[in-house]
């Protein structure tokens, strides 16, 4: 099988009339199979259930995008079942022919990257490039892991002693949960899976409740790529009927999970506890952020306004690398606030089905309650300078939202609020904004926007993110370029996309042969 070098896939643009003109033809289609039902996926068969999952859109929610399986823990057991029975196979097939699957998942996926971008238009509001980016991410992760697979497949050779052959090989866990989150619901989703696969491993794919659709279209193109049974299942379920049981299951060899903070600590503890297995269970977390931008007053504040604002406001700021703190010298603090608020009033907020509207509903009414409240919290904590307000009584859509003059140790400048909400805190000089941006719990992104070479030194070795980005925007990693994941509260620092991530998926076997 010749394999050609990785390259990351482009985001479509929509701006192409060709483009625009199949998403909005691709959105109609769509939308006409809104409420139709779909089942879990165990052992190589779709299976129903009696209860349902009841997905609904975010920008109009008396429309039902669709009724998923829920599983309980019956289900549960099934899929175990099937996926130790199918590893005992599996973790011996060849890397790569475990490769090509995972290619002709990508190649499905790419030929229905239109229908993927609509349904999460529909199902969690992404406007069409956020979502278009979500498919292309997922895309590369297959093609990513795929080629990573086969070289963790040659293990490598220590150092030889006369007498004697060493190696050291790498072999798969056994059956494990794979938990995404509901904000990147085909690229998380699927590059958690995909690594866990090309691993040599099974999975129990749990998708997030409120994204169980594009989970259940992403398990049709897993199951139409032809993988022998059990090597993926399909188990959507309530996160707190369902999850807990997964976790603590003593089947479970390994957790992959990619959400809050609190559900994170929860799946650590409960995994941590002996439930009768003979492993200690591989729990792979990646958690919340409290992401800043630094900007002081050499760096180009039009650039630094335009990155803090996508940042900030892109995905409706649910994103766990979103910019939720400002950190602005106190010389260019008052400027680069008035650019920042001046960039994020022409934002177009409404349903995402139309092209023009750059952000979309947050994903839920829990969420709007949620962020509203932090809403409320700001404005005794910082002077409300922009936004604040629920925009109308259909969807859920919120302005974006800027408070200014926020302390470093206010509530909405140290606690993940997970939407379109951004606090401006003054620094007195640059030695000041670096305490306040290392004075989280959290760890994930962050940057800088500073023209000097010796600050930029000083961003790179003193900044305590795991992902760290200078003069510009901090979101939109890519896999192979800029692995992903987080230190302290924001995980266990897992670089998804990178060289390292598939040995999370493995354990190192040394071998010394006498000759």
């Amino acid at each position: 099988m010749k394999i050609e070098k990785f390259k990351n896939m482009e985001v479509l643009d929509f701006k192409s009339p060709a483009s625009k003109s199949r998403m909005e033809e691709t959105l109609k289609s769509v939308k006409k199979e809104f409420g139709k039902t779909y089942k879990a996926f165990i052992g190589g068969k779709w299976i129903d259930t009696k209860d349902k999952i009841t997905s609904i859109n975010p920008s109009n929610p008396s429309e039902v995008v669709g009724y998923v399986a829920s599983c309980t823990k019956s289900e549960a057991d099934m899929a175990f079942d099937a996926a130790w029975k199918a590893f005992e196979s599996w973790k011996n097939t060849k890397a790569t022919e475990r490769a090509s699957y995972l290619f002709k998942v990508a190649k499905l996926m790419e030929e229905k990257r239109y229908e993927l971008d609509s349904w999460m238009v529909y199902e969690v509001g992404k406007n069409w490039t956020e979502a278009d980016g979500d498919v292309a991410e997922a895309i590369d992760a297959l093609n990513y892991y795929a080629r990573e697979a086969i070289r963790y497949a040659r293990g490598y050779k220590p150092y030889q002693i006369p007498g004697e052959r060493n190696e050291v090989k790498y072999i798969p866990l056994g059956a494990g949960v794979v938990i995404p989150p509901w904000n990147f619901p085909v690229a998380i989703l699927t590059a958690m899976t995909a690594a866990a696969i090309a691993s040599g491993n099974t999975v129990l794919l749990k998708p997030a409740s409120i994204t169980s659709v594009i989970g259940a279209k992403v398990a049709e193109i897993f199951c139409e790529a032809g993988l022998p049974d059990g090597v993926f299942n399909f188990v959507p379920g309530s996160g707190s009927k369902l999850g807990d049981y997964l976790v603590e299951n003593p089947k479970t060899r390994f957790i992959a999970f990619t959400g809050s903070k609190e559900v994170g600590l929860r799946i650590n503890e409960l995994a941590a506890k002996p439930n009768g297995q003979k492993w200690i269970k591989r729990v792979i977390l990646e958690m919340g952020g409290k992401d800043a931008i630094v900007v002081d007053e050499t760096a180009d504040l039009d650039a630094a306004a335009e990155g803090i604002v996508v940042s900030a406001f892109g995905n409706q700021g649910q994103k766990c690398s979103a910019c939720s703190r400002v950190i602005a010298v106190d010389s260019i603090y008052d400027e680069l606030l008035k650019k920042v608020i001046d960039r994020s009033k022409k934002i177009k907020v409404g349903d995402p089905s139309n092209f023009e509207n750059w952000m979309g509903p947050v994903s839920s009414d829990e969420a709007m309650n949620k962020i509203m409240k932090y809403i409320e919290i700001g404005k005794n904590e910082g002077k409300l300078v922009l936004g604040g307000k629920r925009i109308g009584n259909t969807g859920f859509f919120i302005e974006p939202t800027i408070f200014s003059e926020v302390k470093g140790s206010a509530r909405i400048a140290q606690e993940e609020i997970f939407g379109p909400v951004l606090a401006f805190i003054r620094a007195k000089d640059f030695d000041e904004a670096v305490q306040i941006f290392n004075g989280t719990e959290y760890g994930l992104t962050g940057g800088a926007y500073t023209k000097r070479k010796d600050r930029i030194k000083r961003v790179k070795d003193e900044f305590h993110v795991g992902n760290l980005y200078i003069n510009r925007k901090i979101t939109g990693a890519l896999i192979g370029v800029q692995p992903f994941g987080g230190f302290n509260m924001s995980g266990t620092d897992s670089k998804a996309g990178g060289r390292d991530y598939l040995l999370l998926f493995l354990q190192a076997k040394s071998i010394a042969e006498r000759i």
